[in-house]
């Protein structure tokens, strides 16, 4: 069998219904990523054919740890959690509400809303009528903070876990940007 992976996905399509484009973001584990084409459409099934991927990452690095797919019967002595997380900031004369995902390998979700709020982004799209935030609300809000063991499909949440390992020096993961339609992948 081929070594899981974890992804991280950028999901695009525009409803029926809306005017512009949607995103969400997905993760999940596969041994590439044509695997998951299954999880996408049942995790946005509204989005039909219109489902595309806008991003993604093979995620083996988050910040100085590796990150590895284990089978849920092995143990993980580790105290830190990878989390996700969705900022949203504004700037002044534009219409729009801008975001930035992060992930990152903290304790507990107030070390990892901490080291969000150290982030240019969230330094950078704040205004004294419109603060930076987490997603949704004003002011960094834990509801908007997940672990993502928490967020991937049920049915890998069965099988597997995530193994975090410090490591000294660490090769940041690619990040593959454009459009990219299922039937292409």
């Amino acid at each position: 069998m081929a070594q899981l992976k974890l992804f991280m996905l950028l999901l695009g399509c525009k409803p029926a219904g809306r005017n512009t484009e949607q995103h969400d973001v997905f993760f999940g584990i596969a041994a590439q990523l044509r695997d998951l084409i299954p999880d996408i459409q049942a995790f946005w099934p509204e989005a039909a054919e219109k489902i595309h991927i806008d991003g993604w990452r093979e995620v083996n690095t988050v910040g100085n740890y590796r990150v590895e797919v284990v089978a849920k019967e092995t143990v993980v002595a580790q105290a830190e959690q990878l989390y996700f997380l969705n900022l949203g900031g504004y700037k002044p004369g534009e219409m729009e509400e801008f975001h930035y995902k992060i992930i990152s390998v903290n304790k507990d979700i107030s070390e990892a809303i901490q080291q969000a709020k150290q982030t240019t982004f969230f330094k950078h799209t704040s205004m004294d009528s419109a603060p930076a935030h987490v997603d949704d609300k004003y002011g960094v809000d834990v509801d908007d903070v997940f672990p993502v063991t928490d967020i991937l499909p049920a049915h890998w949440k069965e099988k597997y876990r995530l193994q975090l390992t410090p490591v000294t020096a660490a090769e940041e993961d690619a990040l593959q940007l454009g459009y990219f339609p299922l039937s292409k992948i």
